[in-house]
């Protein structure tokens, strides 16, 4: 197995595990995610592919087939007038391919992450997670994750 920068020739099959990601979030608020589509279209996710400044790594196994991937995006706050100045690793989105759950590939891929950031000497990790997909919420508990907001909603229709 191999962890390591996502190349031109793997965006057919991080398409394909972006469109399972989708589907869940799809099935689970069809009100927010439309069916079918994803969250990166082949034309951005050519360009986030490219982007030296916000990788994306990718899990092979090992018959190089792509199980898995982590969206990265270096985010910092400078000079802002009531925040400190910070360097945080927003986690974007990880994804395991549905038949390689349970294997601990996403682990692998988080803290290969995690240290990612540390080379990139951030001050800490962030993501989000959709209230609806409980298996990623303990899952990302499961690795020391903590919540530190809360986006709240009050549907209206």
């Amino acid at each position: 197995m191999t962890i390591r920068r996502a190349q031109a020739q793997d965006q057919k099959r991080i398409g394909e595990l972006l469109d399972q990601v989708h589907d869940i979030h799809a099935r689970a608020r069809p009100d927010i995610f439309k069916i079918g589509r994803r969250k990166y279209p082949d034309a951005e996710l050519e360009k986030r592919l490219a982007d030296a400044q916000n990788p994306v790594f990718v899990y092979e196994d090992e018959n190089g087939a792509v199980q898995g991937y982590a969206f990265c995006e270096l985010q910092e706050t400078q000079g802002h007038p009531s925040l400190a100045s910070r360097r945080v690793l927003y986690l974007d989105d990880l994804c395991v391919n549905a038949a390689c759950r349970g294997q601990h590939i996403g682990k692998r891929l988080y803290e290969y992450v995690l240290e990612y950031a540390r080379r990139e000497q951030c001050d800490s990790l962030t993501l989000n997670v959709w209230q609806a997909n409980e298996s990623a919420s303990g899952f990302y508990r499961k690795l020391g994750l903590a919540p530190l907001k809360t986006l709240m909603e009050q549907r209206l229709s």
